[in-house]
């Protein structure tokens, strides 16, 4: 059995321990910080302040800059030192030799605070009379963005328009394990060793280099184990700075462990959107234009990717998986004194599917027509891919249809629809929700992440290197952290050199072992890092072809290489195993001419274009009308993720994002009081839906393989998050037509849908 090694359990020695006081207060001025009594406290052996910092530390970056969207970003200091911006914002560090022990401490530092006005809601924010988060923002517009055409035209000529706001609610990302940092810094090399819990270790060294003015080259970051993410764990945080820059002061390793209450108050959340949402349509069903003015929380700073969720992966396919000709995205970044927010499971692309699937629905009422015949009305066909969306993206390939018609095979619609008609007259109500979406993730090329202002690149490099013996370490640039690509990794290597899977490792997560690489999120790990894999399998393959046909003693082009074997073509009895190879090319006694020893193959792949998956999701609820609840009966997913490698893995991402996806719907929600005050703080307040609350879920594929990459594959990572919201709010909905309801707030708690039936039941 093998152990799990994650950040929390690295012990060194000599190591001291960090706990960061936060502030208490949503904003506020820091009037004093007295450290005198905590200094004198057990084990303590130093306490730091946002002063001590802020001349030795650079402020925490923002690394994505959209165009054209006069981009003002807020200084992000380390430890604050005059203002808070949001409660958890830390004030101070104490470093002491046990955690209990800087905890202890840091209860007993006395901070004088000035509480100043408080905004937390991004459309109170934005007007004249808001408190400023920074004063030097006006309005608390960190950047305005917008694409498309003017449409004014369009929705006036429409014979139909449907206008509606939605709130995507802010969620909290709650991985299995908190964040984690251990700094160890030697002061006779300058070098800095930073254990880490980042699902891109490489970004980190990129801007914890320039925060820390340490060279890249003296600086390694590594991530071992990780319990999950969810894109938590993209940013740079203030806490591996803190950390980094105390080993460096103390000359002694310090590890930080984040509590579940920090990783609530300070760990970015996802989502929190007010969007304006209007859609024009003729009477017969066709949808002409799409426009969104969306108003989206930042939080109290930029984070790391935060401004290119709402604008790029967002902003750029609210049309989804329609043939909509026109199309508008209006995005106002906002500041507030809410904990930052950044990319969360689906990152933009569940924002998108939500509203379009929703506006479908509600066109379908409005137009009365079934949502399921508007949605083949609107389809993009097969034959019309590659298809270029109103913004300019090109959707690689897909057969909408097919994915229907399957997930129409498993779901009985007409058996459902008289059943419900049935039940309604029996005073019980079930409704059918439909999500027919698309996503673009595979994320890259390079040239078009400079074009949307992300300030990296988006390739990702591979080695593969066989040992004298054949076994086989395959050095990734990706960092899996809980999805299973380690496996998947080792199956694409298997079968390429026919080989055995247990006779490969997967190494990641280490600056100092892997070339560049660009890391996890976006389902871009196999997309991305799987095809620079195979590129590199195709590079060893054809140097041990030439050492092959050397020992055979025929031409290159007369060897095939088949499971394994290097065959000469039409005598596979002349043959020679892949392994003999690799200790030929090791041993090097007679080598080919120009053929340098070894056998190993580097390669660094860029990709052409975006992967897009899709598919269609079908959800059964039932409502109780006396007391509210919701019912989750049947769920239907049929997703195309391209070519599919472990079916298995495949299965448990998507189970996972349907979970998520589905508690975002009914359960999950963060909320703040008028002064800031995070009131879902825990898991007693926070609701994380439990397995219990769900039936099987009925699963199926299709298979279109992406021609923009080797290995047909697209991703299949956020499918679940992005695809299940609006397939449920679309079922609750449906449920409730019979009183009217057309709309509610996620998420649809109980509470929430019998205020709304009793409402009806009143107005009626």
């Amino acid at each position: 059995m093998v152990k799990a090694n994650y950040t929390d359990d690295i012990k060194l020695p000599g190591m001291l321990y960090a706990y960061i006081l936060r502030s208490p207060y949503a904003h506020a001025k820091i009037l004093s910080i007295d450290t005198t009594v905590a200094k004198t406290m057990p084990g303590v052996v130093a306490i730091f302040t946002g002063n001590d910092l802020k001349d030795e530390v650079g402020l925490i970056p923002t690394a994505w800059i959209p165009p054209d969207s006069d981009l003002q970003v807020p200084p992000h200091p380390a430890l604050a030192y005059d203002e808070v911006h949001y409660q958890g914002d830390g004030v101070a560090v104490v470093i002491a030799e046990s955690p209990y022990q800087a905890q202890d401490a840091a209860f007993n530092i006395s901070v004088q605070y000035q509480p100043l006005p408080v905004v937390t809601d991004p459309r109170d924010a934005v007007q004249d009379q808001a408190p400023l988060v920074h004063p030097e923002i006006a309005h608390n517009i960190a950047f305005h963005w917008k694409v498309g055409d003017n449409l004014d035209d369009i929705f006036a000529q429409a014979d139909v328009v449907i206008k509606q706001q939605f709130r995507q609610q802010r969620l909290i990302p709650s991985a299995m394990e908190p964040r984690c940092a251990v700094a160890d810094y030697h002061g006779a090399t300058n070098e800095l060793t930073l254990w880490a819990t980042t699902q891109n270790p490489h970004i980190h060294r990129l801007l914890m280099s320039g925060i820390l003015g340490i060279p890249e080259h003296k600086l390694r970051v590594i991530a071992i184990d990780v319990g999950g993410a969810f894109g938590s764990k993209i940013s740079c945080y203030p806490d591996e700075v803190i950390v980094s820059w105390a080993s460096k002061k103390l000359h002694r390793p310090v590890k930080w462990t984040e509590t579940r209450q920090e990783n609530f108050l300070v760990t970015t959340h996802g989502r929190d959107h007010v969007e304006e949402v209007e859609l024009a349509g003729t009477r017969d069903g066709q949808i002409q234009a799409i426009r969104v003015k969306v108003y989206a929380n930042m939080g109290a700073y930029l984070s790391t990717a935060a401004p290119g969720v709402p604008t790029i992966l967002f902003g750029l396919i609210i049309n989804g998986a329609y043939k909509i000709a026109h199309a508008s995205s209006e995005v106002f970044g906002v500041l507030t004194h809410t904990t930052p927010v950044d990319a969360y499971r689906g990152a933009g692309r569940p924002e998108a599917t939500f509203l379009i699937e929703r506006m479908v629905d509600l066109y379908a009422l409005a137009i009365q027509r079934d949502p399921l015949d508007v949605r083949k009305k609107n389809l993009i066909q097969p034959d019309e891919f590659p298809f270029t969306n109103p913004f300019g993206l090109e959707y690689d390939s897909g057969n909408y249809q097919a994915t229907l018609d399957k997930a129409l095979q498993i779901f009985n619609y007409e058996e459902f629809r008289r059943d419900q008609e049935n039940l309604r007259k029996q005073g019980k109500y079930i409704g059918v929700g439909f999500s027919t979406y698309v996503e673009m993730c595979g994320l890259g090329p390079s040239e078009v992440a400079g074009a949307v202002g992300f300030q990296g690149g988006l390739w990702e490099s591979a080695t593969v290197r066989v040992h004298p013996t054949g076994k086989v370490s395959v050095f990734t640039g990706a960092s899996p952290h809980g999805q299973g690509e380690e496996t998947t990794f080792a199956q694409i290597v298997a079968e390429e050199l026919g080989i055995a899977i247990d006779d490969i490792e997967v190494i990641h997560g280490d600056t100092a072992q892997i070339a560049m690489g660009w890391g996890t999120y976006g389902s871009r790990t196999t997309a991305v890092g799987g095809a620079a894999i195979h590129m590199a399998n195709q590079k060893v393959i054809e140097k041990a072809r030439k050492i092959a046909a050397h020992k055979l003693e025929v031409n290159d082009d007369d060897v095939v290489f088949d499971k394994g074997v290097f065959m000469v073509k039409g005598l596979p009895a002349r043959s020679i195993r892949f392994q003999e190879v690799a200790l030929d090319a090791y041993l090097a006694w007679n080598l080919p001419p120009g053929i340098e020893p070894a056998l190993e193959g580097t390669a660094f792949y860029n990709p052409k274009n975006f992967t897009y998956p899709f598919g269609v999701h079908i959800a059964v609820v039932s409502v109780d009308t006396d007391t509210g609840d919701i019912t989750l009966m049947r769920y239907v997913a049929v997703d195309d993720v391209g070519k599919i490698i472990n079916p298995m893995i495949v299965e448990g991402q998507v189970h996972g994002g349907l979970v998520q996806g589905i508690g975002q719907a009914l359960w999950e929600g963060a909320e703040y009081d008028k002064q800031g005050q995070l009131m879902t703080g825990s898991f007693l307040d926070y609701t994380v839906p439990k397995a219990r609350f769900f039936p099987k879920f009925e699963t199926a594929h299709t298979e279109t393989p992406s021609p923009h990459n080797p290995l047909g594959v697209k991703g299949v990572g956020e499918t679940g998050a992005i695809a299940s919201t609006p397939a449920i709010v679309n079922a609750v909905m449906d449920a409730l037509r019979p009183f009217n309801i057309l709309d509610l707030p996620m998420p649809l708690t109980s509470r929430k849908v019998w205020n709304a039936i009793r409402q009806a039941q009143l107005s009626s």
